[in-house]
């Protein structure tokens, strides 16, 4: 009967836990960033970044404030900031991704953006003087969700090239 009674209790606190802890934080942790950001550093032999929690509570602080309007598409923001929006289970580590992919439209030769299409936030990423990065994700009212990077110090800045 105590045996029931302990697999019972299991149970009941299981259940609590899944109700009220339901989100999960795959691939939207401090890690997940870090990783998806050096692996793309490294690709183009720039050092590792490292996660800064004054830059987090920055990039919080400025999502929280976009909770209502989420209706950019992707920006980079004029401070060496990485913006992005998703719907679904869009993720950090989604977002960070999305700027990567922009790898291919980067020329270093001629240190642009080529065929029209937008390189500036893999540049960032892969900026080899931004050493700290902090970033943030908030679900909007429209359902939407929104992701912000953070650099120190920024990138992007006309005439040098990333790395």
């Amino acid at each position: 009967m105590a045996i029931l009674k302990a697999s019972n209790l299991l149970l009941i606190c299981f259940v609590v836990l899944v109700l009220v802890f339901p989100y999960s934080h795959a691939q939207n942790s401090q890690t997940d960033y870090l990783n998806t950001h050096n692996s793309a550093r490294s690709q183009v032999g720039v050092s590792a970044i490292t996660w800064n929690t004054t830059l987090a509570t920055y990039a919080q602080n400025y999502a929280n404030q976009r909770i209502g309007d989420c209706n950019l598409v992707h920006s980079n923001g004029p401070y060496g900031e990485n913006i992005a929006k998703g719907s679904g289970s869009f993720t950090g580590t989604a977002a960070v991704n999305l700027w990567v992919n922009e790898k291919p439209y980067y020329d270093y030769d001629s240190n642009s953006c080529t065929g029209g299409q937008q390189c500036l936030h893999y540049t960032q990423v892969v900026w080899s003087n931004s050493v700290r990065v902090g970033c943030a994700r908030v679900q909007c009212s429209n359902g939407w969700w929104f992701v912000i990077c953070s650099y120190d110090p920024p990138g992007n800045y006309i005439g040098q090239r990333p790395y």
